[in-house]
């Protein structure tokens, strides 16, 4: 009768633990699913503010990146030049 006790104590034990506990098994899963994903995107935009620093120290050390930049980003033109902005337009399913 002393091992069925300690059997039912461990069941309910282990029920507890996955479904009514404040930390149960199953919000420990999905926390972590969670912070691993928080650390992908983490990842993702360390990545791209190394990127941006990089555009960013070209365009003010170098006079034609800055034009270009400028030019492909903002559209502007010289006085004496015409700028024509082709949209590539995919149709709808």
């Amino acid at each position: 009768m002393l091992k069925h006790k300690y059997k039912i104590l461990l069941l309910a034990f282990l029920v507890w633990m996955s479904f009514f506990d404040k930390n149960s098994f199953i919000d420990q899963y999905k926390l972590r699913a969670e912070y691993r994903k928080i650390k992908q995107e983490q990842e993702y935009y360390i990545t791209q503010i190394e990127q941006a620093k990089k555009e960013r120290d070209q365009l003010f050390t170098n006079e034609e990146a800055l034009e270009k930049f400028a030019r492909e980003k903002y559209h502007m033109k010289k006085d004496n030049e015409e700028v024509f902005i082709i949209v590539d337009e995919k149709p709808e399913n």
